[in-house]
């Protein structure tokens, strides 16, 4: 790829680019490696909450795998509990898992809503990704500062408007 792109690959500064950009690569792809099961360590507790749970404002990486360019941006899960409910920690390493792979924003929104349901078995589950894509901002349309919203709902939280409406004005707002 460096001869492609013209350069010098005896240069002193790309000698040891291409085992670097492989260790990379490997870091953050190490998403494959992780099995959610060992992530949750057992952080499952017995609950008798009823009322919605948000975890809010999840910092999160990943490359995309069209491009293979970086998109980042934040992830904001709600449940109902259906007799459990997992340690807050382990939300933002579910995102970790999956936020560590080669995909699109879409299916990132999908796999932690799938890990979330299979985790917990909630009444219902909301997860929305708020994302700014590289390859919208350094090639192509080069639209700096564009987001990518996605959402997606299932269970009692799927049907439930006023809930909806009422989770995404808090996912969307500036609340500390």
């Amino acid at each position: 790829m460096l001869n492609n792109l013209g350069e010098n690959v005896e240069r002193e500064g790309l000698l040891d680019t291409p085992k670097r950009y492989a260790k990379a690569m490997m870091y953050l792809t190490q998403g494959y490696k992780a099995d959610i099961k060992e992530v949750i360590n057992g952080a499952l507790f017995s609950s008798t909450a009823t009322g919605v749970v948000v975890v809010k404002d999840i910092d999160f990486f990943s490359m995309c795998e069209h491009h293979i360019l970086p998109f980042h941006g934040k992830v904001h899960i709600a449940y109902i509990p259906s007799g459990k409910v997992l340690g807050l920690s382990k939300f933002a390493r579910v995102v970790e898992v999956f936020a560590r792979r080669l995909q699109i924003q879409e299916q990132l929104n999908e796999q932690i809503a799938d890990a979330i349901e299979d985790i917990l078995e909630p009444k219902g589950v909301i997860v929305s990704i708020e994302a700014a894509h590289m390859c919208m901002s350094m090639r192509g349309v080069q639209k700096i500062g564009s987001k990518t919203l996605t959402t997606v709902a299932r269970g009692e939280l799927k049907d439930d408007q006023k809930c909806n409406e009422t989770l995404f004005k808090f996912f969307n707002s500036s609340v500390s």
